[in-house]
């Protein structure tokens, strides 16, 4: 058979937006593909869900790809372990309370589950603004991540989301966004970004389920950015408290989404 080089351009070109208009309305829209965002998806997803997942740069997965230090090799402790065997990724036990895991298997497997599952992942789009109505975030404004690194003036495209959960780890970057354009209305001590602490691994593991929750009416923070949000500890390059903050925050929405069906 002769390939044609418009008939894959029209391919291309075709299934994208057929895919990209299926997703401007959704149930949940999670920006950033980390660890915690993608496992978000994922339990989202398995539940039948409708969830998109943006993200800015070109691959997926965050700071997982990397473990510490460069050195692509993870940590997890028992609960972590307990989500890494569910996706069927393999684990070494190194001693008690402490297992390891190859990152790779860890973040591919885990980006193969979620999209399986259902989610679709949009990457190289940037979210530069969120909708709101009476008081309610009810979407994003989303272009194209090229747009951004280029300072181009392009008018954005929106998707309109019954929540927001913002995966963006550090930067905290749906956060921001709210507190500069509503002002300092988060669910937090101030109604602002507290920031992050240093590094403390035993109580920056906990912390960040803990504080993986709703921060202003229809978003929901995990991961990273849940810490740097309340004002708690980075943990480095132990993985197993951002999977479960992302599964905590699923679980959470699953029954709000349910209870109004």
């Amino acid at each position: 058979m002769r390939l044609d080089d418009v008939e894959i351009t029209r391919a291309l070109v075709d299934s994208f937006y057929k895919k990209f208009l299926e997703y401007t309305e959704v149930d949940v829209a999670i920006v950033g593909g980390g660890p915690a965002g993608l496992c978000a998806a994922y339990n989202l997803a398995k539940e039948k869900i409708k969830v998109a997942l943006f993200e800015r740069k070109l691959s997926i997965g965050g700071g997982m790809w990397g473990g510490g230090m460069m050195f692509n090799q993870i940590v997890v402790g028992d609960e972590g372990k307990r989500i890494l065997d569910e996706l069927s990724v393999r684990t070494e036990e190194y001693k008690k309370g402490y297992y390891t895991a190859d990152a790779v298997e860890g973040m591919s497997t885990l980006c193969s589950k979620a999209t399986k599952a259902g989610a679709r992942i949009f990457n190289l789009i940037s979210v530069e603004d969120v909708m709101m109505e009476k008081e309610r975030i009810t979407g994003l404004v989303v272009n194209w991540s090229a747009v951004e690194l280029a300072n181009l003036h392009v008018d954005p495209l929106s998707i309109r989301a019954k929540y927001v959960v913002d995966a963006t780890g550090h930067p905290t970057e749906v956060a921001r966004i709210i507190v500069k354009k509503i002002g300092q209305q988060l669910n937090t001590s101030t109604g602002g970004i507290l920031g992050q602490k240093s590094m403390c691994a035993e109580v920056g593991e906990k912390a960040v389920v803990e504080n993986s929750k709703e921060i202003y009416p229809g978003v929901w923070v995990t991961g990273m950015a849940a810490n740097a949000v309340f004002g708690a500890h980075r943990m480095g390059p132990i993985f197993g408290g951002m999977l479960l903050s992302g599964e905590k925050v699923a679980k959470e929405l699953i029954k709000r989404l349910k209870a109004k069906r």
